[in-house]
């Protein structure tokens, strides 16, 4: 006997959450496979997963001309995208940012805004877009390939920008990779005290995952200090998408044909962790489900996004956007040692 639903008070919410369902987990999985073999390459023989992720999706290109596939990947590269930014905030608590003091703390700013203002510059110096400037300066300035995504997100949807952004997460990612093995090295061969080889291996290096592991190589107390500045150049992520998101937004809503809110959803998300995380109601236990899940969905964010990416098309970018990068990481370097010292 076939059970008919159809006069059920929830019967139409039904049907459309599963036809929902239908169109999606396609892409979906296919997404996360992608970020199920990142992880694994990463895990077992060493290197950056964002990488592997994003590499991994562009020889999946072929998949972008499948219609039954790209909802779930274009669904997973925005919402999944927004959602692992959200919850990067629970890995930040208020006493973690009021340890570092106020000085350190204002001269980080300084050195992030600074750091944003020599991408823009650099764009206009070698003629590039103003866009490109935003996501390179973000992050090296913030937080690497996640501010580069956080930022994306804020600009307008285009071709051009997808592929500047996906550029950026390789080479920030290497540049951060280079960093976590040269940075210890020079600092140990400088005889620098561990508080200041902290702030500058959390001020300098692009990728949380690097400067924890960087941090570790030079000891605890170098270690705590170099996760607490990066932790709070990570929460200077909110005002500074706040404002690419403020300055962008009429032209974000014209690339989508839709409003676009003056202060995206998923930064309140993240101010919302932060608050829960300082005050107690979220549990390292939490805390660590939650850093994870930020990553896994980040991971698979960059996979659908190298799907939707002809490699070749990177390839038309040329060589400026990486000299702004490679200028960039240099600049950041060279002015958290002279405040640091």
């Amino acid at each position: 006997m076939k059970l008919d639903i159809s006069h059920w008070p929830f019967a139409p919410t039904f049907h459309t959450a599963a036809e929902r369902t239908r169109t999606l987990w396609p892409g979906l999985l296919v997404c996360g496979m992608v970020a199920l073999a990142a992880t694994f390459i990463a895990e077992h023989h060493g290197g950056p997963q964002l990488l592997y992720a994003l590499l991994i999706g562009l020889a999946c290109n072929f998949l972008a001309g499948h219609d039954r596939v790209m909802p779930g990947v274009a669904l997973c590269a925005r919402t999944g995208l927004r959602c692992g930014v959200a919850l990067l905030g629970a890995r930040i608590t208020v006493d973690q940012v009021a340890r570092l003091g106020a000085t350190t703390a204002l001269l980080m700013a300084a050195t992030v805004v600074a750091t944003i203002g020599c991408g823009l510059l650099l764009a206009r110096l070698l003629r590039r877009p103003q866009e490109e400037g935003w996501v390179a300066g973000c992050s090296v300035g913030i937080c690497g390939a996640s501010a580069a995504l956080a930022v994306a997100a804020a600009l307008p949807q285009t071709r051009e920008n997808e592929r500047f952004t996906l550029l950026t997460v390789v080479g920030v990612t290497l540049l951060s990779t280079v960093a976590m093995v040269l940075y210890p090295l020079l600092l140990s061969v400088a005889g620098a005290a561990p508080q200041t080889a902290g702030i500058v291996i959390g001020g300098t290096i692009h990728d949380v995952a690097q400067v924890v592991a960087a941090g570790l190589i030079l000891g605890p107390e170098a270690g705590d200090t170099a996760t607490i500045v990066k932790l709070f150049r990570v929460a200077l992520l909110v005002p500074i998408v706040a404002t690419v998101a403020l300055l962008y937004r009429g032209r974000a809503a014209a690339s989508v044909g839709a409003r676009v809110p003056a202060f995206p959803a998923f930064l309140l998300w993240f101010l919302c962790f932060v608050a829960l995380t300082s005050a107690g109601a979220v549990t390292p236990a939490m805390s660590a489900v939650a850093s994870d899940t930020s990553r896994w969905l980040l991971v698979a964010a960059i996979g659908a996004a190298g799907i939707k990416t002809n490699f070749a098309e990177l390839l038309t970018l040329g060589w400026r956007p990486v000299l702004m990068l490679v200028c960039e990481t240099v600049f950041i370097a060279l002015t958290v040692v002279a405040w640091a010292w």
